[in-house]
């Protein structure tokens, strides 16, 4: 998305090209990176963090990146396999002399859609969707745990299709159910 130049090599847009990382006087950009801890896979990739198409970090934590002051385009993602980038995010922003301009970047819970960038506190894209799949799957469980329980300890010798009950599975059903 973002092709790599040198610094101070003009880039297309309304942003003007980001100074090195040592220029700038007194303004920065500080962008704090984080993951939810259920998602701890996450801590596996490093994040990239781009300011006007250059890259300029890739750590998970805060980042301080001193710029001069001007606009600035903001854009954070997680490289990944398939999709190539997990939560990507853009932002435009403005830093102003002296300023010290605090960003936050959650990476979603679910893969496919973006990441949250803005000023903090940010919330984690897609939590909703994964609390209720989270509880979907444990009742999906819990019913196939307990048909199990249930037809074991059935005074039938076989289920419904004719299969004898392993005495083993009965005896730990009895034993649990006491």
């Amino acid at each position: 998305m973002y092709e790599q130049q040198p610094w101070g090599a003009q880039q297309p847009g309304p942003y003007p090209p980001a100074g090195p990382p040592q220029g700038g006087p007194g303004a920065a950009i500080a962008v704090t990176l984080k993951y939810h801890p259920i998602s701890f896979l996450m801590g596996l990739f490093k994040p990239q963090t781009t300011l006007n198409g250059h890259q300029v970090a890739n750590a998970w934590g805060r980042q301080v990146i001193p710029v001069p002051p001007g606009q600035y385009h903001v854009h954070v993602h997680v490289p990944y396999l398939l999709p190539p980038q997990l939560g990507p995010a853009d932002l435009g922003v403005t830093v102003y002399p002296g300023q010290t301009l605090e960003l936050e970047y959650r990476a979603p819970m679910i893969g496919f859609i973006g990441g949250a960038l803005g000023s903090p506190p940010q919330k984690y894209p897609g939590m909703t969707a994964s609390i209720i799949l989270m509880v979907v799957s444990l009742v999906i469980l819990l019913c196939v745990c307990g048909g199990i329980i249930v037809s074991a300890i059935s005074d039938s010798s076989s289920n419904s299709y004719g299969m004898p009950i392993h005495d083993v599975v009965q005896y730990v059903a009895g034993v649990l159910l006491r």
